[in-house]
């Protein structure tokens, strides 16, 4: 009975959350393609690329279950 009241005096509250940081939101370019550049050079910063886009992802992953584990679950 008493967590039936906790959980309908924070749906009553409301909730308030973080800001989701800037960084998560922006989106990763495709590295440049320079004329008479060689491929290899090509594909090595697309990987960068690749790699900081997993990281800002992976950091997405863990602010959100950071948000799960003070607020409540998910579905």
């Amino acid at each position: 009975m008493n967590q039936a009241a906790a959980a309908k005096g924070r749906a009553a509250a409301g909730l308030v959350l973080p800001p989701l940081p800037d960084d998560l939101r922006r989106q990763e370019a495709h590295a440049p393609v320079l004329e008479g550049e060689p491929l290899i050079a090509i594909l090595a910063r697309e990987r960068q690329a690749l790699d900081r886009a997993n990281a800002r992802q992976g950091r997405t992953v863990r602010f959100y279950d950071d948000l799960t584990s003070k607020y409540g679950s998910h579905p």
